[in-house]
Parts: structure tokens; sequence; C-alpha cells
């Protein structure tokens, strides 16, 4: 074959190839950033997110934030720069319990509920197990954070 005709068919069957789909195009979508640096343990407010759009050189490696929900309110685990992607792995929920600070303890079961006081002995967020002391016999357990700020434990 001539090396014009040879160029010729290379290039039909690119194309081909390319129509019929085998190369990967880049999908546009819109991702949230952030607008100033956000330090670890910050919390994201939404004066602080924007949208813009992004279309992937490469694919991604991880998950990244899409929505402004997947963000306004949670606390950051690293610091999170200007423009930059934010994966959901660099996102925690706030805690609700605060290591030290007194919480309400409570066993329900039935029509039985007990409740005593307790001091965590490590942060949680809601639906976290976390370690607790209490206050009266010093023994130690562990209890589930409840949406309102309580601790549940179940007998075992």
């Amino acid at each position: 074959m001539a090396p014009s005709l040879l160029r010729l068919v290379a290039a039909a069957v690119l194309a081909a190839g390319v129509l019929a789909g085998a190369a990967p195009a880049s999908a546009e979508g819109v991702v949230i950033v952030v607008n100033r640096i956000i330090y670890p343990g910050e919390t994201i407010g939404p004066d602080a997110i924007e949208e813009v759009a992004f279309a992937p050189a490469k694919p991604l490696t991880s998950p990244v934030a899409t929505l402004a929900e997947d963000v306004e309110g949670k606390v950051a685990r690293r610091t999170l720069l200007p423009g930059k992607l934010i994966p959901v792995s660099s996102l925690r929920e706030p805690f609700l319990v605060q290591a030290g600070s007194p919480v309400a303890v409570l066993f329900v079961q039935g029509g039985l509920t007990i409740a005593a006081t307790a001091v965590p002995l490590e942060p949680g967020a809601i639906g976290a197990v976390v370690k607790l002391r209490n206050i009266d016999s010093g023994k130690v357990f562990s209890g589930i954070v409840m949406a309102d700020g309580t601790v549940r434990v179940g007998a075992t």
C-alpha cells in the first residue's frame, strides 16, 4: 500500500472507533470547591463554598463533593484549599458529644427507661459509638450518640 493510502485507512479506522465510542469522552459536571482556606476542625458554612464547572482530564480516583449539601455544616478533617476539589473523605459530621462534657445516657427497653449521667471519653457525631465513664460508679461502657445529643446504651 502507498504511504498516503495507509494514512487515509488509519485515519478512517480511528474516526470509526471514536464514533463508535471507543475513545472516552470527557463528561462535564459541577463540583463544589471552597473559596478560602479551611483549616482542620473548622465547620464549613454556605459562604465558604461555590459551585464550579468541571471536566476531568482523567478519571477521578476518589469521590468528590458535587452538591452543596455534601459540604455545608460538615467539618474539615484536613486543610482545604480554594478552588481545589474536595474529597468526601476530607469531611466529617460535627461532634454532638464532646470528651469531658457530661451527657445524658439512656437505656430503653420496652416500657423501661433508665437515665444516668456520664462523661464521654472521646468525641462523637450522630451514630458514633463512644466510650463513657459513669459519674457515680466510675465504670466505663459504650453507647451510641443520638441526634438529640444523648447517648443510648443497650443490654449486652
